[in-house]
């Protein structure tokens, strides 16, 4: 999957959930380098970044990068660390569907975040979909197939 691709599904993923929590969810118009969400709830607005991943870590933990490496070929080189400031949530989407919704300031990584064991464990909510396999294609589509 491309991406772009699987960073729609995590915003859609996020912006359902959040809604579900009573949130009334905007999406910043034009790019927003900090936040994909906002979420008001009424008495606060919050700002969200969304994370998704299918990369597993030796012992099965999941781990999403938090850090910005760049994206187009006018990239200089230069990493963007995960700031906690520049948001206030974390909502991360991984592979088998499982997936978090993190205070930024509780992330001690600048990097990534390994998630599915004890640590975070508290942050995690209901599981959603698997992110769908690339390999995959919708049924009766011929998008896909050679």
């Amino acid at each position: 999957m491309h991406p772009r691709i699987q960073g729609d599904f995590g915003e859609m993923s996020g912006a359902l959930w959040l809604t579900a929590q009573g949130a009334v969810v905007s999406k910043p118009i034009g790019h927003c380098p900090d936040y994909d969400l906002i979420a008001d709830f009424g008495d606060r607005i919050c700002r969200v970044e969304v994370k998704t991943t299918a990369r597993r870590t030796k012992l099965g933990r999941w781990c999403a990068q938090l850090c910005t490496h760049g994206g187009n070929q006018s990239w200089t080189g230069t990493t963007k660390l995960f700031e906690p400031a520049r948001c206030d949530y974390v909502y991360v989407h991984v592979g088998d569907g499982r997936r978090w919704f993190l205070p930024s300031w509780a992330l001690d990584g600048a990097r990534t975040v390994t998630l599915g064991g004890e640590k975070y464990s508290e942050c995690e909510v209901a599981p959603g979909d698997p992110i769908p396999d690339r390999t995959q294609r919708m049924p009766g589509s011929t998008i896909g197939s050679r």
